[in-house]
């Protein structure tokens, strides 16, 4: 049984990649990752306008951020019957935000995406970046895993220390970059 997707673009925004690339670049890490349960993801694509209201609601932080996961349930959960698909959760990007954001690091909106997009879904797999430690170990799984994926540009190391400073209020399951 393959992997689930529910992408969904609200309207009058532009999404920078498209439902087939996400679809396999959500796979990609899935596999990477060792996941041989199918798994069933959202993924929406929203306005600064939206990802600011999701931000304040979920992680209490009252400004937009690029991307914010919501993890469901783990591939490793005990409670799955053998080949029960897993709900992972929901990824939201808000392509406005992040294609700003890439001329600040240097990368095309598209390839910003694609991190982010990677990025979010090891959120949902459990990965963080609260401590140091974390940071380190999701730092470099990311990169190895968005070096599998085509982008239009190498991308360079990203670390996440340029968001330690958004006040973020810790909320379980609900994780911003």
């Amino acid at each position: 049984m393959a992997n689930t997707y529910d992408y969904v673009v609200q309207s009058g925004v532009e999404p920078l990649l498209d439902a087939d690339e996400v679809r396999s670049d959500c796979d990609l890490v899935l596999r990477q990752e060792g996941v041989d349960r199918p798994c069933m993801v959202s993924v929406s694509i929203v306005s600064d306008e939206r990802i600011h209201q999701l931000n304040r609601t979920w992680r209490g932080v009252d400004r937009p951020t690029d991307v914010i996961s919501l993890e469901c349930e783990r591939p490793d959960d005990p409670e799955l019957a053998p080949g029960e698909p897993c709900e992972l959760g929901d990824i939201v990007l808000a392509p406005a935000y992040i294609a700003r954001q890439a001329q600040r690091f240097g990368t095309t909106p598209a390839d910003e995406c694609r991190l982010l997009l990677v990025h979010g879904m090891l959120h949902l797999l459990g990965y963080d970046h609260l401590q140091d430690d974390e940071a380190q170990i999701m730092e470099k799984r990311e990169d190895e895993l968005v070096a599998m994926i085509k982008t239009d540009a190498h991308i360079s190391h990203v670390t996440f220390t340029r968001h330690l400073d958004d006040g973020a209020a810790a909320v379980p399951g609900a994780d911003g970059r």
